[in-house]
């Protein structure tokens, strides 16, 4: 097997990673604060597009996680620049929140419900009924079918909520039309994410704590990949994947010394 480059640049998943139901992750502050102090750069991602950068960045300093604005990148903003990339000065309905509509605001678009070129799928806490038959409806009609991502559920303190991929299903069963999820385990939010901070795929690593899509995710764009335990996996399912992580440690405070 070929050694790798040194690692030069950091991609993190957030939720399981850096913080646990509001709750930031132990070493979490210290790597963060190893990242900064190292001038690597790096990116936070998350596959949650309800909220913006800047509420992300003021949610997580609530924390005691002190993450800049610029270094966060979400599935909404990865949408936003697939969107720009493709069709640019295009029109969408969607369906989702803050962080989703405001990125595609800053790209220019313009958010319509009259022959749009796309229905754009987000999270959101408030799905309504008129929304969905609208999309299905617009879709049906010729609008293309976008979703931000595919997770089926997220966490609360509650237990599991419908996510995006759940949402999606619903409205591919209507209309018999699969969308394309732009994030994770897209690669393309991954290499958007490496060309944001000016990174290479062979000198980049990803951390994660979901199997099936940031180690999925990081391993595609040809990132070296590091699985930790304070997530959703747990140490004896990484083996039913036909794929490995380059390295499965128990949380990110075991990465601190390799930055």
């Amino acid at each position: 097997m070929a050694e790798r480059k040194p690692i030069e640049s950091w991609l993190t998943d957030m939720d399981g990673v850096l913080m646990h139901e509001g709750v930031p992750v132990p070493g979490a502050d210290a790597f963060i604060k190893r990242l900064r102090e190292s001038g690597k750069p790096f990116l936070v991602l998350t596959n949650n597009s309800i909220y913006t950068p800047r509420d992300l960045h003021a949610r997580l300093s609530r924390i005691g996680l002190d993450v800049p604005w610029e270094s966060i990148w979400t599935s909404a903003l990865a949408t936003a620049q697939f969107l720009d990339d493709q069709r640019p000065g295009g029109t969408a309905y969607v369906i989702g929140e803050a962080g989703l509509t405001t990125a595609l605001h800053d790209i220019g678009y313009v958010l319509t419900d009259h022959s749009p070129d796309y229905v754009v799928l987000g999270e959101t806490r408030t799905y309504s009924f008129e929304a969905l038959t609208k999309a299905i409806r617009l879709i049906n009609d010729g609008a293309r079918f976008i979703a931000t991502n595919p997770d089926e559920t997220g966490p609360s303190p509650q237990g599991a909520l419908p996510a995006t991929g759940s949402v999606a299903a619903l409205i591919t069963k209507a209309t018999g039309v699969d969308p394309y999820f732009v994030g994770k385990p897209n690669p393309l939010m991954m290499r958007h994410g490496l060309n944001v901070i000016g990174a290479h795929s062979e000198t980049s690593a990803m951390i994660g704590d979901r199997m099936d899509t940031d180690v999925l995710a990081g391993l595609e764009a040809g990132m070296e990949t590091f699985l930790v335990l304070t997530g959703l996996t747990r140490p004896e399912e990484v083996e039913r994947h036909p794929f490995r992580p380059s390295r499965v440690v128990d949380s990110i405070a075991d990465l601190i010394d390799l930055v």
